[in-house]
């Protein structure tokens, strides 16, 4: 991500200074949690999208950074409430926040993020970014509970789990690209460009975080490996398996899936059977695909160091490690 980071690392560095600003409350413990899991890292995607896609757009005044700001607000009160729902206890290699402080904690401090964020950018006054970045949010609430009705669905298909994974994930980075086009005033064409363009690259981001459940280390990760399988997520590399295998492999899978706790070796059975069957190598081939799509559509934006910058970046999220 080296062209982005020389692009945009300054704005960056103002962004992590505005979200600490942001945290401020006279509550403790909303300030502890919040600086917590914001001091624990992260790639910082969807905010370096906002940026890059308003300097594309020829963006040069100061809300670009309290905007980022905000889509790092929504992404971090998602990471607090998902991590209660699906029993975490690592994120970023760290203590998960509902590991160290409880799930109350996590969800009320989650609960104050998603509610600061509505009131920062009410205060940034543009109409059309409230209604982008608000939108966004109502639909990652609906792909939350729809993932949960998904829950061990063994006949979950590929075109369904493409439609959860554009709720849960894909829609903040789409969002975060659409309101950088609209801070730059770029064209209707341009805007759509850049919409599609960070729901594509956030579909492959998710399938490529599918894969690493099952192939990257711990460490490498940040997270459990093998955490996706005992919460009952039936991800890409299993969907294809599935499709694929036996209807006696099935029944081990199907096994596996239902229990609450994995044993020693449920792991190890259902990733030798998702490797046999190409379950790893399907996901990054459709991971591709998107990326291909994704790229394509920057052809509305004549070149550019910010273009440049945003293609590196989806080459980036299908070929990292964590």
């Amino acid at each position: 991500m080296h062209a982005a980071l020389s692009l945009v690392g300054d704005d960056l560095k103002n962004v992590e200074s505005q979200f600490r600003k942001d945290l401020e409350s006279d509550v403790y413990l909303i300030r502890k949690v919040g600086e917590y899991v914001l001091a624990s890292g992260g790639k910082r995607i969807r905010p370096m999208l906002l940026l890059l896609s308003a300097k594309l757009c020829g963006y040069q005044g100061d809300r670009h950074v309290p905007l980022a700001s905000v889509i790092e607000f929504i992404h971090t009160a998602t990471l607090l409430h998902d991590d209660v729902v699906d029993n975490a206890t690592l994120r970023r290699g760290n203590a998960s926040a509902n590991e160290v402080w409880g799930n109350e904690a996590s969800v009320l401090v989650g609960d104050f993020l998603f509610s600061k964020s509505f009131s920062l950018m009410v205060e940034a006054g543009d109409l059309r970014v409230l209604k982008v970045i608000s939108g966004a949010t109502t639909i990652i609430a609906e792909g939350e509970v729809l993932q949960l009705l998904c829950t061990s669905d063994l006949e979950m298909t590929q075109e369904r789990y493409i439609e959860v994974v554009k709720s849960k994930t894909a829609v903040l980075l789409s969002a975060a690209c659409e309101a950088g086009a609209i801070l730059g005033a770029s064209s209707a064409e341009q805007q759509e460009a850049l919409r599609d363009f960070g729901m594509d690259l956030g579909i492959a981001f998710q399938l490529m975080d599918d894969t690493l459940d099952y192939t990257a280390s711990e460490e490498q990760f940040g997270k459990e490996i093998g955490h996706d399988l005992e919460e009952g997520k039936i991800t890409l590399p299993l969907i294809h398996t599935l499709m694929k295998c036996s209807d006696e492999e099935r029944e081990t899978i199907a096994a596996v899936v239902e229990k609450d706790v994995l044993e020693p070796g449920d792991f190890e059975a259902v990733f030798t059977l998702v490797h046999k069957y190409g379950g790893i190598e399907y996901t990054v081939s459709v991971a591709n695909e998107y990326i291909a799509r994704c790229k394509a559509h920057l052809g509305a934006f004549v070149d550019s160091p910010e273009k440049v910058a945003l293609i590196e970046l989806a080459d980036y999220v299908v070929n990292r490690k964590r």
